[in-house]
């Protein structure tokens, strides 16, 4: 008998090990690896860029340097971490609103309705505040997602195809008309800076409002499980005791507010509300719960990263983050349209 018993010993010796390592490298331990990544790129972040900002500069007690790293450096990392975070739980929302995953608010028309209120403001009330600016920003772009859901409710056939392609199209006709009043009142330069993602501009006093974003992103974490069910249709939805238009009303204000708040404060930053979250879904899973705080913390990380390569690619000149994001993004959007297709066929 004791024979018998011997040989499991090493056995239940190796699944405990097994066992062990398995809650070291936990979902929480690879979160919060992830988190300190983001963190180290914060910080190379405070410290790349033309103006002389050292650790030995700010330890030596350099006015100048403090000035400049509390002034500018911090209020930019700290605008890039919130709109990275933001903008994609925003584009995993309304990939759950529009059940597809290749939609995000700049391929559906939510950014180009921002821009649009954007023009209205300027055009009407040139010394208007940035809250009515964003106010504004708000109501245009939740007129604009709501007719995006509104023609997909008229399409009979979704493909997973047409879905982006439609909220393409209707994106190109509201950012045509933009285009058209802004050349028509002169502020097309002013609205170039609207369109492209550019955070050189943030300063001390200028980011404020993207705290917002911050606070809805956390809105969206506490509504996770609400959305998911609503993204399964309104009938699913409605069997569960949920009232299907609250909740898509919900991520309707959360998506366009974002969307707004982004836009007015740094401009857009496109495709990373589709690409983040897919990745995301790719490494572990389609649980919206658990996949929010990685989709939060993988775009914050994105986003910095993509800012540290265009401060440096070309220094001491800078390329926009929104031009980096844009060139990165459009590949791996490429790359998950074909992976999709693959997969099917």
């Amino acid at each position: 008998m004791t024979t018998a018993l011997t040989p499991t010993a090493p056995a239940s010796a190796g699944a405990i090990a097994v066992s062990g390592r398995r809650r070291l490298f936990g979902p929480g331990a690879k979160l919060l690896l992830g988190g300190t990544a983001v963190l180290v790129l914060a910080v190379v972040s405070m410290f790349v860029g033309v103006s002389d900002v050292s650790l030995s500069a700010l330890l030596s007690g350099d006015e100048r340097a403090w000035d400049i790293f509390w002034i500018s450096r911090v209020p930019r990392t700290l605008s890039i971490i919130l709109a990275g975070m933001a903008l994609s739980v925003a584009g995993l929302i309304m990939q759950l609103m529009a059940r597809n995953k290749f939609v995000e608010p700049s391929t559906v028309g939510t950014v180009e309705s921002a821009s649009l209120g954007i023009l209205v403001v300027t055009v009407f009330l040139p010394g208007a505040s940035l809250f009515l600016k964003m106010s504004t920003a708000t109501v245009f772009a939740v007129a604009g997602t709501a007719l995006f859901l509104l023609v997909l409710r008229r399409i009979p056939l979704r493909n997973t195809l047409i879905v982006p392609l439609v909220g393409i199209m209707l994106g190109g006709v509201i950012a045509a008309v933009t285009t058209f009043f802004a050349y028509r009142f002169d502020l097309l330069q002013t609205l170039n800076s609207w369109m492209v993602g550019d955070f050189s501009g943030v300063l001390r006093g200028r980011y404020e409002l993207l705290w917002i974003v911050g606070a809805l992103t956390l809105i969206g974490f506490l509504a996770a499980d609400r959305f998911t069910v609503a993204g399964m249709g309104q009938e699913f939805t409605t069997n569960l005791g949920l009232n299907y238009n609250r909740v898509m009303t919900l991520g309707l204000i959360i998506v366009s507010l974002i969307s707004a708040v982004v836009v007015v404060s740094v401009g857009s930053v496109p495709f990373l509300g589709l690409i983040v979250p897919n990745l995301v879904s790719l490494m572990i899973g389609d649980n919206v719960r658990r996949a929010i705080p990685w989709v939060a913390v993988f775009g914050a990380g994105f986003v910095l990263a993509c800012d540290i390569i265009g401060r440096t690619i070309r220094y001491p000149y800078e390329i926009p983050v929104g031009v980096i994001v844009s060139a990165i993004g459009s590949a791996l959007f490429l790359y998950l349209l074909l992976r999709k297709r693959s997969a099917r066929a």
